[in-house]
């Protein structure tokens, strides 16, 4: 396996009598030698382009691609060792499906028992064993999905690119494959770039989640770290499910302590305010980059507000009480809306809520669930978990 680096690379499409696109912006990002990455976004983000600039597939118009030691840009995939699994299966209709897998070792001239082995293991792995003899165009669409996805994984290879490689396959199997897919990856450590618009999926798989919008990588950080830590309102937004609950506010430094207040609309009143406690407990830089007045976000995430406080731990949460606007139970958890000031507060929790709508409703926000966000440049400006 090897390490694998992206230096200010980009993606242009150009099309004669329209303005260019660029694809992929200025991305750098060092994965390293047995991690799993997911390249995470909507469609048009940039992640299938990035991955088949890595491939091969697509040339790189700025920047350099390096596998090790060995500068990418200029070699056809068929000399750069790298294994994908493409979203498109890409499989050949007139070999069975035990020859498409074992074609690479075929042509590699592995000994027949070990290609037998190998191929016998990662079939069981994606439960194909029983259409090994069967032939593409008989296939289900999920079916030749894995026979492409183990086509990839029985490589040996320096690299390996999984274009959302179980996309067509069953909620239950899914869940299943993935485990034993992450197991498979970490014991023979592959290098694996995984690309995904599922959230479920990339966090289940990865080691690290690479979020991409507009072409532009917004963070590269493990999955922890972008819940608990985002680095923008398009990650803060964009990570979870349900999102992050993010309120437009106003900070406040008085005799060096930081508040936070959500104004109510068309009013001056405080819908919420938030005190985080003295700016000493923030890193020097942090403290620095507030202001008196700087337009910010609060941001909360739903599952960590708790419902029915009437009062607030000192120092450690803020209290707010609001009216429910609506209460949907889901089947393991309910889903309820708290207005607060003409603001839509979601909060997530375990088990039926007993309340109807109009209801008042207490709150408490536990201060190391909180972020503040810059409502200028969208930059994350204090999480409250990094409080001293």
């Amino acid at each position: 396996m090897a390490a694998l680096t992206l230096e200010q690379v980009s993606k242009i499409y150009r099309e004669k009598g329209k303005p260019d696109n660029r694809a992929v912006k200025s991305l750098n990002m060092s994965i390293h030698d047995g991690e799993i990455i997911s390249l995470l976004g909507s469609s048009g983000c940039g992640k299938t382009s990035t991955l088949r600039m890595v491939a091969g597939f697509e040339s790189v118009s700025e920047g350099s691609i390096r596998l090790g030691e060995r500068v990418l840009n200029d070699l056809k995939p068929a000399e750069r060792n790298v294994a994908m699994a493409f979203e498109g299966y890409a499989l050949y209709p007139p070999l069975t499906v035990r020859d498409n897998i074992a074609f690479s070792l075929l042509r590699g001239k592995t000994p027949a028992a070990e290609v037998q082995r190998r191929v016998a293991h990662v079939a069981a792995l994606l439960e194909i064993t029983d259409i090994l003899d069967a032939y593409p165009p008989t296939l289900s669409g999920g079916q030749q999905q894995r026979v492409s996805l183990a086509r990839a994984l029985v490589r040996q290879a320096e690299l390996y690119l999984l274009d959302e490689p179980m996309s067509q396959l069953e909620p239950q199997l899914r869940a299943v494959l993935r485990g034993r897919i992450k197991e498979y990856l970490i014991e023979h450590r592959m290098t694996s770039v995984f690309v995904t618009h599922d959230q479920t999926e990339a966090v289940a798989l990865s080691d690290r989640i690479a979020v991409m919008s507009g072409g532009v990588l917004q963070q590269f950080a493990s999955p922890e770290d972008l819940k608990e830590r985002p680095a923008n309102l398009f990650v803060a937004g964009f990570i979870g499910e349900p999102a992050m609950n993010l309120l437009p506010a106003r900070l406040h430094l008085d005799g060096g302590e930081l508040r936070a207040v959500v104004t109510a609309h068309g009013s001056t009143a405080a819908a919420l305010s938030v005190h985080f406690g003295p700016l000493a407990r923030l890193p020097e830089a942090q403290a620095m980059a507030l202001h008196e007045g700087q337009a910010v976000h609060l941001g909360v995430r739903p599952h960590k507000v708790r419902l029915g406080s009437t009062h607030s731990a000192q120092g450690t949460e803020s209290a707010a009480q609001g009216q429910l606007s609506f209460n949907q139970w889901q089947g393991d958890q309910s889903h309820v809306g708290v207005e607060l000031g003409g603001h839509t507060l979601l909060v997530v929790t375990d088990g039926a809520v007993d309340l109807a709508e109009g209801a008042p409703v207490n709150l408490a926000l536990p201060l190391s669930a909180l972020h503040l966000f810059d409502s200028a440049s969208e930059q994350a400006l204090v999480h409250g978990a990094d409080l001293r």
